[in-house]
């Protein structure tokens, strides 16, 4: 923690510094989180425990769901809890663990759909070879790869975080730790770290939209002598997750593609990666489909 020895704590000024749209914030936020629980949740048990989800698609759709679950819950329980609290204070140690937890959770996302957008290429283009190419140790070993890209991703951003010395002001705009707000600390220039960050930290986010979006245009274009009924079925297919990833991918995109500063928009921008994603996700990618609403169809009649 030398980065941070001549900071005790930090404070947060949040969205607002009224008590009484604090405790509105607060149950907006807690409604939402719920819902993300419930939601992500009821995907990870009905794939888990459900009959008839062996395809690889739905392995994945599941773990989406759990990182979503993770990545949700590493900054909103805390703003809930701030919500209450007259000085919303975070430990140095606290702030790396959240820096940390958050770039994790959403490098293994990125990865992840980009994991997702190769199965739906394998199973759309290639049927009749899905199950020898998408078998079990595939699976996993993509799997593995988008966590230790994920985890990769995680300690590039700490390690930047520690070249600077952060000594003050200890007052953050913003209801969270994140690398750009964090380096408002800063006590020397943080313009070559910042040029780091927007490298790694952006390229991420870019590249794994740019690699997805093409993807799915390779598969559209695979189509064009196929009937349109099924030109109509692989446009659905490819629909959800295109979606999914323009509401994480741009808002990431505006706020790591840019200098080092803080803007009056970052908070909002931030609820849209950090809760509004998680929170459509289950809707837009498991719930539509009709093979999990028939597995949970069956789950909930089981229970």
């Amino acid at each position: 923690m030398v980065a941070m020895s001549n900071v005790t704590e930090i404070i947060f000024l949040g969205f607002s510094q009224n008590r009484d749209t604090q405790k509105v914030i607060a149950g907006i936020f807690l409604v939402m989180y719920v819902a993300i629980v419930l939601g992500n949740g009821l995907i990870v048990v009905t794939v888990v425990a459900g009959k008839g989800l062996t395809s690889p698609m739905y392995f994945f759709l599941s773990l989406l769901s759990f990182v979503e679950i993770c990545n949700c819950s590493v900054t909103v329980p805390k703003l809930i809890l701030d919500s209450f609290i007259e000085r919303k204070v975070i430990s140095p140690k606290g702030c790396i663990t959240q820096i940390f937890l958050l770039h994790f959770f959403g490098g293994t996302k990125n990865f992840l759909l980009t994991v997702m957008a190769y199965d739906r290429y394998v199973a759309i283009c290639k049927p009749l070879h899905y199950t020898v190419i998408m078998n079990p140790r595939v699976c996993g070993l993509l799997v593995g790869a988008a966590w230790a890209g994920g985890l990769l991703h995680s300690v590039g951003q700490i390690v930047l975080i520690f070249q600077l010395p952060l000594c003050g002001p200890r007052v953050l705009d913003h209801y969270f730790c994140d690398m750009h707000p964090v380096l408002q600390l800063a006590c020397a220039d943080p313009l070559l770290v910042g040029m780091l960050i927007i490298a790694s930290g952006g390229s991420v986010s870019v590249i794994s939209c740019t690699v997805l979006l093409a993807s799915y245009v390779v598969i559209l274009h695979s189509l064009r002598g196929q009937t349109l009924e099924s030109r109509r079925k692989a446009l659905a297919t490819c629909a959800s997750p295109v979606a999914v990833v323009s509401l994480f991918s741009i808002p990431c995109s505006f706020m790591y593609m840019r200098p080092s500063v803080s803007l009056p928009a970052d908070k909002i921008v931030a609820v849209f990666y950090t809760v509004v994603t998680p929170l459509v996700n289950p809707f837009i990618c498991s719930f539509r489909n009709a093979e999990v609403k028939t597995a949970l169809r069956r789950l909930v009649g089981r229970k």
